[in-house]
């Protein structure tokens, strides 16, 4: 049963940040995705249900996953409003499901994305008002089905979104600083080094943690989806709750980190918010805190990988930044000789501030702002000795070979033709998994021509009532309740929210209120943001703060 509904393989496409497309591919290959193709913000795959479910939940760098559902041209609204009115939405959805879709648009044809939400609005409810007289409502958050649609001029993708929340909403944040940066931004940033857990980390300027936390899943291998409390695909009529929970528990690929992570910041508000996000991803037990200044850092660890984002606009309170970048350099140059420190910044005299070389730049974009992360390799000497010696100012081990999934352009014939054969193999998928059972694949005659009525009568229908399905309610999903996410609620994080709060709330903590702790207050003793049980060799560890 396991294998039948896992079998049929389509096309998905990952969603991220400018930058970050190459280590998101890297990704998904390590996943098994197949077919794997480098866009703009965007990686296209092909892969079955399990690849879908451990894509959202392993993925770092994916801010969602669509399966896209057809592909057409469209140039006028009123044309798009015809195709989405003329498709067959009961596949997707009944009158009584909530549904929301998010617009995606690069077209002269279409100069405003909420009108294109809106056309695309308007067809799914006027199939449904005609045929059943009755519509399916509109829900901006928490609705049942979430639909894509992206527009680069006349091409249109409409798609099922499977991940809900973004994926940069991992879950384990409960306070921030202000303008923190995105979980998946932070995660692809630390991937882009290369550094994969074999050495020191550093974040002299932590904020709220984030870096900290996502070097530390990814110093275990710890998958960053554990955390949610639900995906939009758990929503859908096909969900499978025994392929999911089995890649939920599986913790085959964790491991130990034999380092330290090293956090600070000056401001002790958020060396406190760190504190708290820290403990709630359980990470605590591989991270060191404290509240100091980068220019106090003069005993450093052992050599190893320093990443920051230093603070500048709202985030900045006070002082000049040309300055900060200034006091940066000097305490890399003077300090932390034999790391390799990453610095994140968007303008050139700021990094012109720092008096050092990049051996490496990285164009990214950090919100609306066009950043780049530099690298500089530290050392004593001079350079050629240092090279002699065997250094070297580039870390090769970052740069992968995606010659298999480069950028494809293509002419707008070649995409329609292509189109055309995604619309057909999606319909012929359809009807496959329309005609065959739920259950009990394994026994579809056309499968088994030994057992054609023809040629063993003995195995007749009639004469095997003990292989009836009704007669083997052992067997059936609705009785193996030990089994049933439903039934399960006690592994779902929701149970560890205080006192019945909603799952879109989170836990907050002011940590300038007198006499209040960011220890005491952030839970009651032994306890902490509950995730849905994993069977994890992996146990918390206890703060050295």
């Amino acid at each position: 049963m396991e294998q039948n509904a896992t079998s049929h393989k389509y096309e998905m496409v990952a969603k991220t940040f400018k930058g970050l497309e190459d280590v998101l591919c890297d990704e998904l290959i390590s996943l098994g995705a197949e077919n794997v193709n480098i866009g703009t913000r965007m990686v296209s795959f092909e892969g079955d249900k399990r690849l879908m479910y451990k894509a959202n939940l392993a993925c770092r760098t994916a801010l969602r996953i669509l399966k896209p559902i057809i592909k057409f041209t469209a140039s006028t609204p009123d044309e798009l409003y015809d195709f989405v009115r003329d498709m067959d939405w009961d596949k997707y959805m009944t009158p009584d499901s909530t549904f929301a879709i998010d617009s995606t648009v690069s077209s002269a044809e279409f100069p405003h994305s909420k009108f294109v939400t809106y056309r695309v609005k308007d067809g799914i409810v006027d199939y449904f008002n005609d045929k059943y007289g009755r519509r399916p409502s509109i829900r901006v958050n928490g609705a049942d089905i979430l639909f894509n649609v992206h527009i680069a001029d006349k091409r249109v993708t409409l798609s099922i979104d499977s991940s809900g929340e973004p994926l940069s909403k991992r879950g384990y944040r409960v306070e921030q600083t202000a303008a923190p940066i995105n979980e998946v931004l932070a995660a692809g940033i630390i991937l882009k080094t290369g550094w994969r857990g074999d050495s020191n980390f550093v974040d002299p300027m932590c904020g709220s943690g984030t870096f900290l936390t996502e070097a530390a899943l990814i110093a275990a291998n710890i998958n960053p989806g554990i955390y949610r409390s639900e995906f939009a695909f758990e929503k859908w009529p096909d969900f499978d709750a025994d392929i999911f929970e089995e890649l939920y528990n599986d913790d085959s690929e964790e491991r130990e980190f034999h380092y330290r992570i090293y956090g600070g910041d000056i401001d002790p508000e958020a060396i406190a918010i760190a504190k708290m996000n820290i403990r709630s991803a359980r990470v605590e037990n591989m991270i060191e805190l404290e509240c100091r200044s980068f220019q106090s850092w003069r005993e450093v660890p052992e050599a190893g990988i320093l990443i920051t984002n230093p603070p500048y606009g709202e985030r900045l309170r006070g002082g000049d930044i040309a300055t900060l970048f200034s006091e940066i350099g000097t305490e890399l140059k003077q300090y932390f000789k034999g790391y390799h420190a990453w610095i994140l910044g968007y303008k050139d005299e700021h990094f012109d501030a720092i008096g050092l070389r990049p051996s490496v730049r990285f164009p990214i974009l950090n919100g609306a702002l066009e950043c780049s992360l530099r690298e500089y390799v530290l050392f004593d000497g001079k350079m050629a000795d240092f090279k002699r010696d065997g250094g070297s100012t580039r870390n090769d081990d970052f740069v992968r070979d995606t010659s298999a999934a480069r950028k494809r352009h293509i002419s707008d014939n070649e995409w329609l033709g292509e189109a055309r054969k995604f619309n057909r193999k999606s319909d012929r998928n359809r009807r496959r998994e329309a005609a065959e059972p739920d259950e009990h694949r394994e026994f579809r005659r056309d499968d088994r021509k030994e057992f054609r009525r023809g040629d063993r009568k003995d195995f007749r229908r009639d004469d095997r009532k003990e292989f009836r399905r009704d007669d083997r309610k052992d067997f059936r999903r609705d009785d193996r309740k030990e089994f049933r996410r439903d039934d399960r609620k006690e592994f779902r994080r929701d149970k560890g929210r205080n006192a019945g709060k909603p799952r879109n709330e989170a836990i907050r903590v002011n940590p300038k209120k007198p006499g209040l702790s960011a220890d005491s207050a952030f839970y009651p003793a032994g306890e902490g943001v509950k995730m849905r049980s994993r069977k994890s060799s992996q146990k918390p560890g206890n703060s050295e703060d």
